[in-house]
């Protein structure tokens, strides 16, 4: 068996480049930026009003000072600004040259065309050209776009964005006790759950994906089901990667040509992992069991997914503090299902039962607890790491 951190560089290391494409930017939320969006013009594009009131000069306080005019957004005004004028202007208009100051109409007493103000304070109100960006500011951040990065990028009037395309999964689960949700189980059978959740995973991780029909314990059957996941970037395999009389999937991936990374690794829930590559797509074989899946699916397959979008990989472990006291871990890096607690230092609660069969509990937990291979006995208040689910 090898680590976790071994293993975790291992299925990493599988990753293709990025495939680039080119989409419009109001398509490219969650997407990957592979190339910096960069600024077409400058942002404001001259000194800007911040608010409605009058432009004018600092240096020609309190007044009395004459209104010459008004600037309005997208209507500026364009005559001389001597001393002692003012201008009435309104939110987002340009100042006109020679002022340096707005006040806001709410501290400014008029009578007829000429205004006078009692105290201006130390604010400007001007929002300086440029003090947003400016031409020719790249734009690149190492996460999937979010709706505030679309405005941005459309006010900075790019268009279109390259980002890399979505990797393509195909998710293959297989078993003759399996049917899918709907369907009666006869004697013996189960419901189809991990093909729902391990796809759900992969589409959060910005993949798209295909949900293959559920494989029989046949060789033929898993033949046919490889077959339709060719093209894909990865192949994600549910249960039948062990040794079993019955788990086939080990079997017919190597007869297919499979290259295998490793087989197992110390860690619970999760030792039966699987991982290589079969022809131009990454594999990966994760358990039959529901938590074991979905917990190697959260720590294996979501970080490969990213570093195929040219994404950091994520799932980086974080501080917190121990709810109660634990005894010694065992020979295998444990993750636990917990309740969290927020705070400047979260508080980590561990459920008592961590039966790896109950998804129930996993749909509770808030974080997975990390406990290392041979840890020792902690007590409640005890630094932890932790992962936020």
């Amino acid at each position: 068996m090898i680590s976790v951190e071994e293993a975790r560089a291992l299925v990493l290391a599988l990753a293709a480049s990025p495939v680039p494409e080119d989409i419009a930017v109001q398509d490219a939320l969650g997407r990957a930026l592979v190339a910096p969006a960069v600024a077409r013009l400058t942002q404001p594009p001259f000194d800007a009003s911040a608010m409605d009131g009058y432009a004018l000069r600092s240096a020609d306080l309190p007044g009395p000072l004459q209104v010459i005019g008004t600037a309005a957004a997208g209507v500026p005004y364009q005559g001389d600004t001597p001393a002692g004028s003012s201008v009435r202007i309104f939110t987002g208009a340009p100042v006109p040259a020679g002022y340096d100051r707005v006040v806001m109409q709410e501290i400014v007493t008029r009578d007829s065309d000429a205004i006078t103000v009692a105290d201006a304070g130390a604010n400007l109100n001007i929002r300086l050209k440029g003090n947003d960006f400016s031409e020719g500011t790249a734009f690149l951040p190492a996460r999937p776009l979010r709706a505030s990065d679309l405005g941005l990028i459309a006010a900075m009037n790019v268009p279109r964005v390259t980002v890399a395309r979505r990797p393509r999964v195909a998710v293959l689960a297989g078993g003759d006790e399996l049917v899918p949700p709907g369907d009666t189980p006869a004697p013996g059978q189960i419901i189809s759950s991990n093909d729902i959740a391990i796809a759900a995973l992969a589409r959060e991780a910005g993949a798209e994906v295909m949900v293959l029909p559920l494989a029989r314990d046949t060789e033929e059957s898993l033949r046919e089901r490889f077959l339709q996941a060719q093209g894909c970037d990865l192949i994600v395999t549910i249960g039948g990667a062990s040794v079993g009389d019955h788990d086939l999937i080990a079997k017919v991936s190597a007869d297919l040509g499979m290259e295998r990374s490793f087989y197992k690794l110390a860690m619970r829930p999760g030792k039966p992992l699987m991982a290589g590559r079969m022809g131009a797509a990454a594999m990966l074989g994760l358990p039959g069991n529901p938590v074991s899946a979905i917990v190697c699916a959260k720590l294996f397959m979501q970080p490969l997914l990213r570093v195929m979008q040219g994404l950091p990989p994520g799932s980086e472990p974080m501080h917190g503090v121990l709810a109660r006291g634990l005894p010694p871990e065992g020979d295998r890096q444990h993750y636990q299902r917990a309740r969290l607690t927020p705070g400047e230092m979260p508080v980590v609660d561990p459920f008592g039962d961590q039966d790896s069969a109950r998804l129930w509990l996993l749909a509770e937990a808030d974080a997975l607890l990390v406990r290392p291979a041979h840890d020792p006995a902690r007590a409640a208040g005890d630094p932890v790491l932790f992962l936020p689910l």
